[in-house]
């Protein structure tokens, strides 16, 4: 089935708009549908699955990059119900959509949209609905090091989306480094894709997870998965190196090598462990940031997280702070992808119970599902605490460091305004332009506050949040032509996974 076939279904007002085509929103969308409720789910990917489950674009020659994910069962499962719901009309689908800004209507939620599934011609959609869903995810958290701007220096998500979605290596000879359990799946699926994975470099200690054994013993899985990786990384013969990290990249028109060292407890460089080993890419990922530009627009409360983030507030129905929107998934707090799931499960049973239309699921079944939620969200607390970021990281940097790669702002360049009195990233910002640019601080702002603070901030404050108006890059004369609402697409689109 195509994602661009036209139907002849009016426009109109949904009863729920689900932004995010990710667990929480595929979750979220089939059972809202299956409730009998009207749905237009978006998202700027061109096919159905967001991050977790990314694909090839409908219709494209690649093939083989299911060994890259995990659980496709339930993924074509919902694929294949939402399909139903599509033909008998309770859903719209819009594929290729990236959403700009969002406002709260008299009838509920409108949501702008730049329709870019045609190079060329970009269009905007508005879409309305009583009622939205935020299931934007997150992206990978980056940290700035010596040569991080090098063609060839990925993010670690960013190496994991090449494998799913091209099915191809980012390169031959490979270093994984960061922190926390997403760095294996990357590692092993690079050595799947026959690379050679010269090491993973974990920064943390894994025995500060015997402070959370409570949290990892009650998700049994958890440990039988980091057991099927370990399984994984002896059969590649990748070794793994605890406190130690990527600390430079070397190279002249790409990465030809980095530095790898070993780290004492505050993530300093321990001197005399540095050593260069020769890649043609390195991966590098210290958590995830979740995407909260549309939720902090509508005005969402939001609230601190362990890991440095803020996240959005919701309730036990995952309804946040302003009527009519919901969020859950990594917008309320980085938890994977059966958090997300569970969580994009309760938004829509709760929303049913709103409108007052018959659940889908019995009160037994919801108390096994808020059960499975304690439990995730205990693990994800248990994992931020053990997979921090080195609060000795900027110790790596030199004067000549670029942090703020948009807009070519040195480490060197942060440090005076620091030390003539700037005090948080917003006063860097205004004094050096960092986090001006065409990320909006996206990819640096982490690194900025840490700079300007001095430390690691421990608990986010949602105050410091940032609001961006617009949310993704739009053009001008798109904004300038008329605008659609009608309905473009009329099914998901079956990947080559299916």
């Amino acid at each position: 089935m195509s994602a661009d076939r036209p139907t002849d279904r009016p426009a109109g007002l949904v009863d729920l708009v689900v932004l995010g085509a990710g667990p929480a929103g595929l979750t979220a969308a089939d059972i809202a549908a299956t409730g009998g409720l009207t749905v237009a789910l978006v998202d700027s990917g061109h096919a159905l699955g967001g991050q977790f489950w990314r694909h090839p674009p409908s219709g494209s020659e690649i093939s083989g990059t299911e060994r890259f994910h995990h659980d496709l069962t339930a993924y074509r499962r919902l694929v294949a119900n939402l399909e139903r719901h599509a033909a008998s009309g309770r859903l719209v689908l819009r594929l290729g959509h990236h959403a700009w800004t969002a406002a709260v209507v008299d009838e509920g939620v409108e949501l702008h949209l730049v329709d870019r599934r045609r190079v060329g011609e970009e269009q905007a959609v508005v879409v309305r609905g009583r009622r939205l869903l935020v299931a934007t995810g997150a992206h990978d958290l980056q940290l700035p090091f010596p040569g991080w701007d090098l063609p060839g220096v990925f993010t670690a998500g960013g190496l994991q989306a090449l494998l799913k979605g091209s099915g191809v290596a980012g390169g031959r000879r490979v270093v994984v480094a960061g922190t926390g359990p997403f760095l294996l799946p990357v590692a092993v699926g690079l050595a799947d894709a026959k690379a050679r994975v010269v090491g993973v470099h974990e920064a943390n200690d894994p025995r500060r997870w015997l402070s959370h054994a409570t949290s990892l013993a009650r998700l049994p899985g958890k440990a039988v998965e980091g057991a099927g990786y370990a399984a994984s990384l002896l059969k590649h013969r990748i070794p793994v190196h605890v406190r130690s990290a990527v600390v430079a990249a070397h190279g002249d028109d790409r990465v030809e090598a980095v530095t790898v060292a070993r780290l004492d407890r505050t993530g300093v460089v321990v001197e005399g462990t540095q050593r260069q080993i020769v890649v043609d890419a390195v991966g590098v990922g210290w958590g995830f940031t979740p995407q909260l530009d549309l939720a902090v627009t509508l005005g969402c409360q939001l609230a601190s997280s362990e890991d440095g983030n803020c996240v959005v507030a919701v309730d036990e129905w995952q309804r946040t702070s302003v009527s009519g929107v919901l969020a859950a998934g990594e917008t309320c707090g980085v938890g994977g992808a059966v958090l997300a799931a569970l969580e994009g499960r309760l938004a829509a049973e709760g929303l049913l119970r709103d409108v007052g239309s018959r659940s889908t699921s019995s009160e037994g079944e919801l108390r096994r599902v808020r059960r499975a939620v304690t439990r995730h969200r205990a693990f994800a607390r248990a994992m931020r605490m053990a997979h921090p970021v080195p609060s000795g990281w900027a110790s790596w940097l030199d004067s000549g460091t670029t942090v703020c790669r948009c807009e070519e702002v040195t480490a060197g360049a942060v440090a005076d305004v620091v030390d003539a009195g700037a005090r948080d990233g917003r006063q860097v910002k205004q004094l050096t332009r960092a986090g001006m640019g065409w990320c909006q601080g996206r990819i640096c702002g982490f690194a900025i506050e840490c700079l300007a603070r001095g430390s690691v901030p421990g608990v986010a404050d949602p105050a410091v949040a940032a609001e961006r108006l617009v949310a993704a890059p739009v053009l001008l004369g798109t904004l300038a032509a008329p605008t659609t609402n009608d309905p473009p697409d009329g099914q998901p689109s079956r990947s080559s996974a299916m």
